[in-house]
């Protein structure tokens, strides 16, 4: 995978905008037709213990197959059933996720379900809201201040919850300076791919225990959960170490039962 990655993917979203858009009042309808979404921010927020989100994606870009095989509605019962507070679910075609496994998802859990996609104008975050999504993704990286004011105020007016996402000190602050709830720290350079879980221990102090903090990518084991819940991170997002797991259910259950320390 080419370091320009987060370009050409965010120039293929925006094709995938444009045909979109013809269907914007239809999707606003469904949209505001949709039952009420569950409790997003209130979910990463467990006392005393590191809540974890499940994803389920079939492949990554960087690493390519997964789990082709994946059986949307199943793998989010085994996460659910091994204590996950919410799920996060791949729809971009980059990952071979499409916005029904969402609806498969969600419908079999109780728990909330983030689309995580790039959600890049409103017309998604209808789009998203009348699939059945709880939250959405907002990168910061991609998005300018203005639209993602845009954006976290239109997640607020349907009902939907936000994980925005940053990756250094300059984007944290962007966050921050935002409505945002929920600050997702992405260990994950998504030009690059590096990853390192300093990128959430270097900022993490930085985030006010009013937001809920949420570490992404590089994720593999209870240890490192540990770590960060000392640290006061709320939740942490785990996929690629789950899907491909010979056990998933054992590992999230070992994730999801770490202690962590309540930021002030």
């Amino acid at each position: 995978m080419t370091a320009d990655y987060l370009t050409a993917i965010l120039q293929r979203k925006r094709e995938e905008i444009a045909r979109l858009k013809p269907r914007a009042a239809q999707l606003r309808s469904a949209a505001g037709d949709a039952p009420p979404a569950r409790p997003w921010s209130q979910a990463l927020c467990l006392p005393g213990k590191v809540a974890l989100i499940g994803e389920l994606k079939r492949r990554a870009p960087s690493m390519g197959s997964l789990r082709p095989e994946m059986n949307p509605a199943r793998f989010a019962q085994s996460y659910e059933q091994a204590g996950a507070a919410a799920l996060s679910v791949l729809t971009d075609a980059d990952f071979d996720g499409e916005l029904t496994d969402l609806a498969e998802a969600r419908a079999a859990v109780t728990v909330p379900a983030l689309r995580k996609d790039f959600i890049l104008d409103p017309v998604q975050v209808y789009e998203s809201r009348a699939a059945g999504a709880d939250a959405v993704l907002l990168i910061v990286r991609a998005l300018p201040d203005d639209l993602l004011a845009e954006l976290l105020g239109l997640t607020s007016e349907v009902g939907l919850g936000a994980l925005v996402e940053v990756h250094d000190e300059t984007e944290l602050d962007r966050a921050l300076a935002s409505s945002a709830e929920v600050i997702g720290i992405n260990n994950r350079d998504l030009r690059t791919f590096d990853t390192s879980l300093d990128v959430t221990l270097g900022l993490a102090d930085a985030v006010p225990a009013d937001r809920a903090l949420v570490a992404e990518s590089g994720i593999t084991s209870g240890r490192q959960v540990s770590e960060l819940g000392m640290r006061g991170v709320d939740a942490v997002l785990v996929g690629r170490a789950l899907v491909s797991h010979a056990d998933p259910a054992r590992l999230a259950r070992e994730l999801a039962s770490q202690a962590k320390r309540e930021r002030s």
